[in-house]
């Protein structure tokens, strides 16, 4: 079988440069702790612990002498408060495209506009960038923008991770219902990216693997696309998922992964389904 894998399959610069920072730290300071899991995938977060950057659930299980590490997703308003009047120090590796998205939705609101926010719900991402305002409402799907009360200006943002096609579904719905809106464009470049060659690969392959914790939205909508072009699309968290019965009569696998898989993870499935024999 030929083994094709998509250029930009796995890390995004964001979660790897979040990733190293977690290292870096630990490595220089023994250890360090994370507030929460840095991002969405178990081995990742695994394999960090084992490095010495460990994940509590509150400021308060951090020691005094210790280093803190707010994720890649960013964190809420609050918890910054209460690091700095706490005196700790905070090491922040929220994606840069992220904190964007918090200045964007803070100069939305200055203009008096209701802020929406386009995204899955209790996602770490979206929570952190609707409490960077007063009342912001988030919306998953065109069916609760058709249930949103109507008011006179919004601004839009959306989840950076989030499919363009739900994106424009859901503004599609608000342009009908709401006089004033100001939408921003925020899904990030790697995700665009990655959604575009998922769905070559998908029209190209007979098989399609996809590589993420199913825990992480942005593994799961790959998931998603690749489905609706090639229904031959599993997806996986590590090699030791892969079935054999998956490849029956397949001549070419394309492989992508989320923006928090490792790239040992996605050389060990191709090299898991290229000593498939078939």
């Amino acid at each position: 079988m030929k083994v094709i894998i998509a250029k930009d399959a796995g890390y995004c610069f964001g979660v790897r440069d979040a990733v190293n920072l977690a290292y870096d730290t630990a490595e220089k300071h023994e250890d360090v702790y994370m507030l929460g899991d840095i991002v969405h995938n178990e081995n990742v977060v695994n394999d960090l612990n084992k490095a010495g950057a460990k994940v509590v659930n509150s400021i308060s299980e951090v020691p005094k002498n210790k280093k803190i590490l707010f994720r890649a997703h960013g964190t809420l308003p609050d918890l910054w408060d209460k690091a700095d009047k706490k005196g700790r120090e905070v090491i922040d590796a929220t994606c840069p495209l992220v904190h964007k998205i918090h200045k964007e939705v803070k100069e939305l609101q200055d203009e008096g506009r209701k802020i929406v926010v386009i995204g899955d719900h209790g996602h770490d991402e979206v929570v952190a960038i609707a409490a960077q305002v007063d009342n912001a409402v988030v919306i998953s799907s065109k069916e609760e923008a058709q249930k949103l009360r109507k008011h006179r200006k919004i601004g839009v943002v959306s989840q950076s991770t989030q499919m363009i096609e739900n994106v424009h579904e859901i503004i599609n719905v608000l342009i009908s219902r709401i006089y004033d809106i100001r939408f921003i464009n925020t899904i990030c470049f790697p995700t665009k990216r990655n959604h575009e060659q998922i769905k070559e690969l998908a029209e190209d392959c007979d098989v399609i693997i996809i590589i993420g914790s199913f825990t992480s939205a942005n593994s799961k909508r790959l998931t998603k696309m690749s489905k609706t072009i090639n229904k031959r699309t599993y997806q996986v968290t590590c090699s030791k998922e892969i079935e054999v019965c998956w490849f029956d009569g397949c001549a070419k696998v394309g492989i992508s992964a989320g923006a928090s898989t490792p790239d040992y993870l996605i050389e060990d499935v191709a090299d898991k389904i290229k000593s498939i024999k078939k």
